[in-house]
C-alpha cells in the first residue's frame, strides 16, 4: 500500500509517516510542483479539495498501479482574541508563502495591538482520505493558549507559541511521540488509522 500525501510540508509528512510508521510520498514525486487550489470556506472542504485534486490526477493519468491512498490535511490554530483568525489561512496569515515565523509574529504583532500577552485558541484538524475513489474524513482538536514569546524548537507552524491545555510547556518543545499523542492532528490521524484498517 503506497500513502501519497496532498502536501509538500515537511513538518506534516514527518508527523503523518511517524503516526503510521511508514513511508509517506509527497505528491510532488508523482505530479510534480503543482500549486492545489485551496478554494474551501472550512477546513473539511479544503482538505477534500486536495486530496481530491491529487487522486483525480493520479487515476486519470495512470501514474500508480498498486493500491495506493491519498491522504490530505487541513488545519490551523483559531485564536479567541483575534476572532477565530487565522483559522484556515493559518499557512499563509502573514501573506502568501510566508515562514512560519513570519505567522508567529503577526499573530504576536495582533495580540499585543489589544495590549494582550496571550489569549484562548485552539487547533483543528481535518485528515480526508481517498481510497478506491471513496472519500473518508476525521476532526482532531486540540486546546489551549497562545503567547505572545516563542519557546522551544521542535514542531513547526504555531507551536512555539502554543501552550495545550493542563500543561506548562509549549508544543514546540515536545519530543514528536509526546506531541502525538495530544495533536489535533496526531487525534485525526488516529480516527483515520482506524478508519482505514477497517474499510482496508
Amino acid at each position: 500500500m503506497i500513502i501519497i500525501l496532498a502536501s509538500n510540508n515537511k513538518g506534516k509528512i514527518k508527523e503523518i509517516g511517524h503516526m503510521f510508521d511508514c513511508n509517506v510520498v509527497p505528491f510532488s514525486e508523482i505530479l510534480g510542483d503543482v500549486d492545489i487550489p485551496e478554494t474551501g470556506t472550512t477546513f473539511k472542504e479544503n482538505a477534500i479539495i486536495k486530496a481530491k485534486y491529487v487522486y483525480d490526477e493520479i487515476i486519470e493519468k495512470e501514474l500508480i498501479k498498486d493500491d495506493f491512498i491519498v491522504i490530505s490535511d487541513d488545519s490551523g490554530i483559531c485564536i479567541n482574541a483575534l476572532e477565530g483568525r487565522p483559522n484556515i489561512y493559518s499557512a499563509r496569515f502573514a501573506g502568501t508563502n510566508a515562514t512560519d515565523e513570519q505567522n508567529n509574529q503577526k499573530v504576536i504583532n495582533e495580540l499585543k495591538t489589544k495590549g494582550l500577552n496571550s489569549s484562548l485558541a485552539h487547533y483543528v484538524a481535518c485528515i480526508c482520505a481517498i481510497y478506491k475513489g471513496e472519500i473518508y474524513t476525521t476532526h482532531g482538536f486540540l486546546y489551549g493558549t497562545v503567547y505572545t514569546d516563542s519557546k522551544g524548537d521542535k514542531g513547526f507552524g504555531y507551536d512555539p507559541l502554543f501552550e495545550p491545555l493542563g500543561m506548562s510547556i509549549r508544543t514546540a518543545e515536545l519530543e514528536l511521540d509526546e506531541k502525538k499523542k495530544i495533536s489535533h492532528r496526531g487525534k485525526a490521524l488516529g480516527l483515520m488509522q482506524g478508519l482505514i484498517e477497517v474499510v482496508i
